[in-house]
């Protein structure tokens, strides 16, 4: 906040606390004190769309919650009151924030932290709206990407894939029974042992009491996952 957003809500938080407009009773003491805030403010936002802050509702919010608070309701609000209500916003957008790729030359270090930082700075300080992840991935892959997924049909090479069959079999062996035409029993939910689509079944074993002793991943899926997914298929066909 500047000195004029500064005495703005100097002027707002006289209007609910006379001990703030007695403290301004005088042109040189209200200089010093717009002068002493702004200092201390220079760091928080009179206004930040981005989490819905306002400072003059915040300090609206000091005097609601000291209304019932004997050790608060007798000292007016200070410059550390607003820090201390602006510190949990600040930590939700660096929390949401994620630093999006400098445009300076990567070979050019002060230069390249320097814009880092810098944005940073303006999420911190709610100058700008964080860039987060999902924005940074949304709208598809690049052109030139999508042309080479189409090119060689997925996004890891046939050798790769062949490397990572025998470290997950259950993905290998699905892979190949849809690339035989075959049905594909993961895809669709279990109605014997409730595994949702994309999970392994599981061999429930119970106790006298009825209880479960044990719920163990099945090496392979229940026949009536396997007609399901059969049915899936022709229907889809």
């Amino acid at each position: 906040m500047d000195r004029q957003h500064v005495a703005a809500l100097l002027n707002f938080c006289a209007t609910v606390d006379s001990r703030v407009r007695r403290s301004m009773a005088t042109q040189e003491q209200a200089a010093a004190t717009i002068r002493s805030w702004a200092e201390a403010l220079a760091h928080v936002p009179a206004v930040a769309d981005t989490v819905d802050w306002d400072a003059s509702r915040a300090a609206r919010r000091y005097y609601e919650q000291a209304h019932g608070d004997r050790s608060a309701q007798f000292r007016p609000i200070e410059p550390a009151d607003l820090l201390a209500a602006w510190a949990p916003y600040r930590a939700e957008l660096m929390n949401r924030h994620t630093d999006p790729l400098p445009t300076a030359d990567p070979d050019d270090v002060v230069a390249w932290r320097a814009e880092l930082l810098g944005t940073r700075h303006a999420v911190a300080h709610g100058q700008q709206p964080p860039s987060e992840h999902r924005a940074l991935t949304a709208g598809g892959p690049h052109p030139d990407v999508e042309a080479r997924l189409r090119a060689i049909g997925s996004c890891i090479p046939a050798a790769a894939r062949a490397e990572l069959a025998r470290y997950r079999p259950t993905r290998a062996a699905r892979e190949a029974a849809v690339a035989a035409g075959q049905p594909d029993p993961l895809g669709v939910r279990c109605d014997w042992c409730q595994a949702p689509a994309g999970q392994p079944c599981r061999s429930r074993r119970t106790r006298p009491d009825g209880s479960v002793r044990s719920n163990a991943h099945r090496a392979r899926p229940h026949p009536s996952r396997v007609d399901l997914a059969a049915a899936r298929l022709a229907t889809a066909v």
